[in-house]
């Protein structure tokens, strides 16, 4: 077995786990720092390839609305209170006070934001806030954001591990801290040319995103299995929100997000039969005016939400999915009824301050694809770029698609876990979002507590020393390996992700309830205990299946216990009911926190930091 060692041992290559390797670089500079990421540094990962419409990194700098020395305190009481009110108001404090620095850095490492002729940063407001926070160089972001931290990592010469899979982490013989980590090398993802390896190191920063392949329809690139939640779950770290997951209609062949114009051009939700369907789910009496009204402001509430009025849009797309149907936004002709005019003012004034090409009023009135062609033309090109032709008259395939988990390994102010010189940062982290999140708030995130992970992972590792690997510990995994590479025992790994994609998007997405989730937990367990070998997809394929099972127990373990509707967790007494159950902050202002026991993972609430008194 290959064998490595470093002080501090960053696990990921997206934006947070590059901003906590330089961190800790820069802290102190003799320290040894090791990235290890599954793809190619740079090409994989969420932050390397998201793109939406304008894709927004939250800040609050000197001149950013309300203007004064305390706009930061504005910043943090949204980040809270659009959260439910179930995140840790300190972390929030933490977004407030460093997203500006955190937006000046990747200025200097030159990622291109949109400025003003004066030099400020243009800035827009984003769903749920009151202020422009919103900076943005277009629909590539996140991919700008990726190439600049990527060009001073390779300036600083950090080291970095490709294709391979942190697959373990390594505890001290008391089990009182991480000392290192197992692995895989993925050459070609193949079982036979995969090889096993160890790295010992002083501090572990988790920067390995979010579980979104543990769905059946995300957003996520490949190889998001939830790795880092479920390694910090096994070695007795605490996990938090995980019930709390951003769900938003996507195109199922595509992956682009339906949001902002692609909702406020108005399109007809249609199933295979060509039936419009949203009437039937609004109470009968519902003036359809009123029912495109909610369509329109579906585009600034994408991610569905308790919350926000436009979350029946979701719960009737999920329930055309679960009655068999195929569902489609069609851009060819207006829904039934429509007239533009009829569009509150407020509508009206937001559709034309996003005109691109100005067109005549009976143009607009025309259809969908004549509108969206008026706000947004360059989706209709992207779109046609990915085999969607609109203008031909193809219609997008939607479902409600896994965008972002709200929560993860519990943190602290230093960004530590639960468990001794583990750190986490980004998606993988858990606690600085509560149940909804600001837009733009996940790439500010990111860099704030990569930032702080890798400093305060840096300073310990400056006070310890590398501490050994025990023989026995090494035979366990080389056993275990061996053991998931035998093919008379168990299941195709291909065949369990399968089913457990199968479990999650039945019970735990959009449409919740007691009854379901019970039904998903047995399932999983029944699944869980017919074991799992590795096939044709390889070992990696098959460690990153056996995550998912825990991802997804945590998921509904915490959905199970939160009988409340609270952001994107929308809870049902019944599956066939109209609305959710409501929001019920008198028993439900927690948190609820997973951790293993010596009889299986315990769910368990608690209260979450809250505001000091006159903040």
């Amino acid at each position: 077995m290959k064998s490595y060692s470093c002080d501090v041992l960053i696990i990921g290559a997206g934006g947070a786990a590059l901003r906590a390797a330089i961190a800790a670089k820069e802290t102190t500079p003799v320290l040894r720092v090791l990235i290890v990421t599954k793809g190619t540094l740079g090409k994989s990962g969420v932050t390397a390839i998201a793109c939406s419409d304008r894709m927004a990194f939250h800040a609050t700098l000197p001149y950013t609305e309300p203007g004064t020395a305390d706009s930061w305190k504005f910043h943090t009481d949204d980040v809270y209170r659009i959260g439910g009110c179930v995140s840790d108001w300190d972390l929030a404090e933490l977004h407030g006070k460093h997203s500006g620095a955190a937006f000046e850095y990747l200025s200097r490492l030159g990622v291109p934001f949109v400025r003003k002729e004066d030099g400020r940063a243009d800035q827009f407001i984003t769903d749920g806030s009151e202020y422009a926070r919103a900076c943005y160089t277009g629909p590539r972001t996140a991919n700008h954001i990726e190439e600049a931290l990527v060009r001073k990592v390779r300036a600083m010469d950090i080291p970095v591990i490709e294709h391979t899979m942190i697959a373990d982490l390594i505890l001290a013989e008391d089990r009182s801290r991480v000392i290192g980590a197992f692995g895989i090398v993925r050459r070609a993802a193949k079982q036979g040319e995969a090889a096993p390896l160890m790295i010992r190191a002083k501090t572990i920063v988790l920067g390995t995103g979010g579980a979104g392949n543990a769905f059946k329809v995300h957003v996520f690139p490949p190889g998001m299995d939830g790795s880092g939640y479920a390694m910090a779950y096994r070695a007795g770290a605490e996990l938090v929100n995980m019930e709390f997951i951003q769900i938003g209609l996507s195109s199922t062949k595509t992956q682009l997000a339906c949001s902002g114009s692609m909702m406020r051009s108005l399109p007809r939700f249609i199933n295979e039969r060509g039936e419009e369907f949203l009437p039937k789910y609004f109470p009968e009496s519902t003036p359809l005016g009123e029912i495109y009204h909610v369509v329109f402001r579906k585009g600034a509430s994408w991610p569905v939400s308790n919350e926000e009025p436009s979350h029946v849009i979701d719960v009737a797309v999920f329930k055309e999915m679960r009655a068999g149907h195929t569902v489609y936004l069609d851009y060819s002709k207006n829904p039934a009824g429509f007239d533009f005019d009829d569009l509150p003012q407020e509508a009206q004034t937001r559709y034309h301050t996003e005109i691109k090409a100005e067109i005549s009023s009976e143009e607009r009135s025309r259809s969908p694809l004549h509108r969206l062609r008026e706000i947004n033309p360059a989706s209709i090109e992207w779109l046609r770029e990915h085999g969607v032709d609109l203008e031909a008259g193809d219609r997008i395939e939607l479902a409600p698609a896994i965008q972002h988990f709200q929560g993860g390994v519990k943190i602290r102010t230093r960004a530590d876990t639960t468990l001794s010189g583990l750190y986490a940062a980004g998606e993988v982290a858990g606690g600085q979002h509560g149940a909804n999140r600001p837009g733009g708030n996940a790439l500010m995130d990111a860099q704030v507590f990569g930032e702080i992970a890798g400093r305060a992972a840096a300073e310990e590792a400056g006070t310890i020393g590398l501490m050994p690997v025990g023989a026995d510990r090494v035979a366990r995994w080389k056993a275990y390996l061996e053991a998931l590479a035998d093919r008379t025992q168990g299941l195709p790994a291909s065949q369990v992700r399968t089913r457990i994609q199968m479990i999650l998007s039945g019970c735990a997405s959009v449409v919740r309830t007691e009854k379901g989730l019970t039904e998903g937990l047995n399932a999983l367990a029944a699944l869980k205990t017919g074991g799992i070998h590795a096939d044709e997809e390889g070992w990696a394929f098959a460690l990153e299946t056996r995550n998912m099972y825990d991802v997804a127990e945590m998921v509904m373990r915490a959905a199970c216990l939160r009988d409340e509707s609270r952001g994107p967790h929308l809870y049902f007494a019944h599956p066939d009911d109209a609305h959710p159950m409501p929001r019920n902050d008198e028993a439900w202002q927690q948190t609820i926190v997973l951790r293993k026991g010596q009889e299986g993972m315990i769910p368990e609430a608690r209260t979450p930091v809250w505001p000091e008194e006159g903040k």
